[in-house]
This record gives C-alpha cells, sequence and structure tokens, in this order.
C-alpha cells in the first residue's frame, strides 16, 4: 500500500499589507536589513554603523522600492539611523522589541531583520510614540535637568553623611542643610571654624532651636577625610546648581521657540502666576505662564500638579492629544490601569504591566502622592482608595484621575473646574446608596 504523503507550506500566507516594506535589526555595530524578496540578489544585507553606512543604507532601500521600514527601539542605537531615513522621505515604523520578539529556533541579526520585515509587511506592526523636533529638543533638556537635580541631590546626601560621621547634628536643626544657614555652616566649616560658639552668627533667627542645643550640635570630632569629603560635596553642589540655572535659560529658550511654532499668529499674553508655593528645585523662569501660552490652558490649577511636573508632562506628551485616541489610550499608555488579560469570558488578571513608569507617569504619580493630605475632592478619593488597596493602589488610582483630567483640559481646552469636596462626598454617598439598594435587591431575590 503506497503510504500518503501531505504537505506543509512552510509559511502562512496572509495579505500583505505594506508590500514594500523592510526590517532593520538595529545594533550598535551592525545593521542587517532585510527587504521584500525578488527586490535584490541577497535580500538580507549588513551595514556599518557609520554615516556613510547609513547613508548606504538609505540608497539601498531606495534602490529597492522600499517606501515603509519597522525597526526595534534598541537603545539609543535608532536614533541616527531613524533621523537619516526619515530625512531620505521613508515612513519609519519605531517598535517595541516585545511586538517583534523572535519565534523559537536559531538567533541571528539577519533572522532578526527578516522576521521583522514580515511582520511590517503584514501590517502587525504598531509604531511607538515619537515626538516632534521641537518637543524632543525640550524634551532632552528637561531630561538633563532632572539628572542634574538628581546628582545635586546626591551631593546633599553625601555632605549630611561627612556631618553626620563627624559628630555634627546640623540636620537635626535644619530642616535643608541647603538653606541659608545650613550652607553658611558649611562655609564657616571648610574655612577652618572649629569653635560652635563661633557658629551662631551663621544661624538665621527664625531657627526654632535654642542657643544650648545648636550649641551642642555643633560640637564634633573633625576628622581630616571627612572635611576633605565635606568640601569636595559641597563643590560639586555649588557646580551643579550653576549647570541647573544655565539649564532653565536654555529650557526657557526652547519654550519660546515651541511657542513661536505652535502659535505663530498669536498675540502676547499677559504674564501668569501660579499661585501655588514655590519647590526648591523649581525652574528660575516663570514656568506657568509658559505652559499656559503653549498649553493654552493653565494645567498646574489641577491639584497636585507643581511647575516640576507640569514641564515634565509637557515635555515628554507635547500639546497634541489627538496621539491618543481617548483619555483611556492616553491612561494606558502612562500604565496608569489595569492590564486585563480575559479568556473565555473571564478575568485572567488585572495587574499593572511590570515596566519602569516612563517620566511623565513619573510625574502623574508624584502629584497623587502630593495630595494624600489635601483638603480637597482628589485628597478624598486618594485616603478612600487608600482604605481599599493600600498606598500604591491608591496612588495609581489618583493619578489616573489626574491624567484624564489633563487629557481634557489640553484636548478640548477647558479650564479646570474642581468640584467642592462635600459635593463629591455627597454624591459619593447617594451613589453608595444606590449600590446597597440594588445588592439588598438581588439579595431578596436570590433568597426567594
Amino acid at each position: 500500500m503506497k503510504k500518503q504523503t501531505t504537505t506543509r507550506e512552510s509559511a502562512i500566507n496572509m495579505q500583505l499589507a505594506n508590500p514594500n516594506a523592510a526590517g532593520i535589526d538595529v545594533g550598535d555595530t551592525i545593521h542587517a536589513v532585510a527587504v521584500p524578496e525578488g527586490r535584490d540578489t541577497l535580500p538580507v544585507r549588513s551595514f556599518g554603523t557609520m554615516t556613510c553606512d547609513l547613508e548606504a543604507i538609505a540608497a539601498w532601500l531606495l534602490e529597492c522600492g522600499v517606501d515603509t521600514v519597522a525597526m526595534e527601539s534598541t537603545g539609543v542605537y535608532w536614533r541616527p539611523l531613524f533621523n537619516l531615513l526619515t530625512q531620505h522621505g521613508l515612513e519609519v515604523y519605531l517598535v517595541n522589541a516585545k511586538q517583534v520578539k523572535n519565534v523559537s529556533g536559531r538567533k541571528n541579526d539577519e533572522d532578526d531583520a527578516r522576521w521583522i520585515q514580515k511582520l511590517h509587511s503584514c501590517g502587525l506592526l504598531r509604531s511607538s510614540y515619537l515626538p516632534d523636533d521641537q518637543q524632543e529638543a525640550l524634551r532632552t533638556l528637561v531630561r538633563h535637568r532632572r539628572t542634574l537635580t538628581q546628582d545635586r541631590g546626591r551631593c546633599v546626601l553625601r555632605m549630611q553623611k561627612a556631618l553626620e560621621l563627624m559628630n555634627v547634628k546640623v540636620h537635626t536643626l535644619l530642616r535643608d542643610i541647603t538653606g541659608k544657614s545650613g550652607l553658611a555652616i558649611i562655609e564657616a566649616i571648610l574655612s577652618g571654624e572649629r569653635t560652635a560658639e563661633n557658629f551662631l552668627t551663621c544661624v538665621h533667627f527664625k531657627v526654632k532651636a535654642d542657643r544650648a542645643t545648636i550649641l551642642k550640635s555643633l560640637q564634633g570630632n573633625w576628622r581630616a577625610e571627612q572635611l576633605y569629603l565635606l568640601e569636595d560635596c559641597y563643590m560639586s553642589y555649588k557646580y551643579l546648581t550653576e549647570r541647573i540655572a544655565l539649564c532653565d535659560v536654555a529650557i526657557e529658550r526652547q519654550l519660546e521657540h515651541y511657542y513661536r511654532e505652535i502659535r505663530p499668529e498669536a498675540a502676547p499674553e499677559c504674564e501668569a502666576v501660579s499661585a501655588k508655593r514655590a519647590n526648591r528645585n523649581k525652574p528660575s523662569f516663570n514656568t506657568c505662564s509658559y505652559l499656559k501660552k503653549v498649553l493654552g490652558v493653565d494645567v498646574m490649577a489641577i491639584y497636585g500638579i507643581s511647575d516640576i511636573a507640569a514641564l515634565e508632562i509637557l515635555s515628554e506628551t507635547g500639546t497634541d492629544m489627538s496621539k491618543w485616541e481617548t483619555a483611556k489610550h492616553f491612561a494606558s499608555w502612562l500604565n496608569l490601569c489595569p492590564n486585563n488579560k480575559i479568556s473565555g469570558g473571564k478575568l485572567i488578571s488585572s495587574t499593572l504591566m511590570k515596566k519602569k513608569p516612563n517620566p511623565a507617569s513619573q510625574a502623574f504619580r508624584n502629584a497623587a502622592n502630593a495630595v494624600q493630605r489635601s483638603d480637597n475632592w482628589l485628597g478624598d478619593y486618594f485616603r478612600r482608595m487608600k482604605a481599599k488597596g493600600g498606598n500604591k493602589y491608591a496612588t495609581v488610582a489618583t493619578a489616573n484621575k489626574i491624567a484624564t483630567i489633563y487629557y481634557k483640559m489640553v484636548s478640548c481646552q477647558q479650564e479646570f473646574s474642581p468640584v467642592e469636596p462635600t459635593a463629591y462626598q455627597k454624591k459619593y454617598k447617594q451613589a453608595k446608596i444606590i449600590y446597597l439598594e440594588r445588592r439588598l435587591f438581588e439579595l431578596k431575590m436570590e433568597a426567594a
């Protein structure tokens, strides 16, 4: 009896959404590029990463009739190639590495490029959110400022540690050793002063500690190595403070360019002033005025949104909220909503995605933490959610609400209209009564 033979197709045929698509596996030293079959004798080629190599990639893609390209967001290696390909008129998709995860089996750069090309040809890849040139420049400067601020904060902690190791208890008297009194005491120590009485002239009259406590706290065990560390960290602190001031000038200049590009015909507006208390890391320019001119609304009126938080959100999300279809899509991009997984009609999991929050998401979370003790409806909501699921649960839930408010304000150009706490609590109680009455009716029906 003759055996029946079966044939298997090597691949599943799918309708091509992008017939002129290419795929690129990005690397530090090698870029593997794949084009559709039949466009060249070698459909997959490897190129270097120098500027001349990138020019060769663009020329080869245009020669092969490619009009759209997909590449992984690998580190920062994709940026030069992305910019050059867009300059040559190619549509470039920057996709998440999770979407192009290779099939099991052997793995190399050429196979990865071929796999990306196949997925992109079938229209299975989505491009990541990418800012325009002006927003990219603003985002780079704001992120650099945040890095400088974090580095300066580390210097402050090291200065405090050096004082503690010499048993100089300045931080027990002063809330911030980088204030007027704290810096005066540190400068006196570095100039050679060791007598506790002579430090009294450095202490501001608003310090609440009495004279005897101040004298005790300034008697230390002066060690040479700790004095060196204190001086070195203090000089670093002063240097970083100067760099932050210069970075503020660059950010203000970029905000002016950003405003002139998106609103070239706008008339000059009056300077807006924020009613919120200034943060010690607040930029040196009038952040509220620039944000209102660029966004068209005063987003700093939202409870918990500070100057720095609003500036970081603007640099990360821009002014065009249409890139997210709804406020829910915006919250999902920020990872501030449950990642629902449903199978067979049942909810399997609803936990947040395990990924590091982007700067905009972190800014909304910080704003949520800032309102937890506030006497407003958002503070009441935070405390209610905290009683329900804990601090992390409340932070994410409140950040979701703040992000939704921000989205609607910017997209609809509506000013913030807060709800009165009494009216909010009354509305919540009415909704709870309706829920309990419905639940009671359901229980009665089950008992009957």
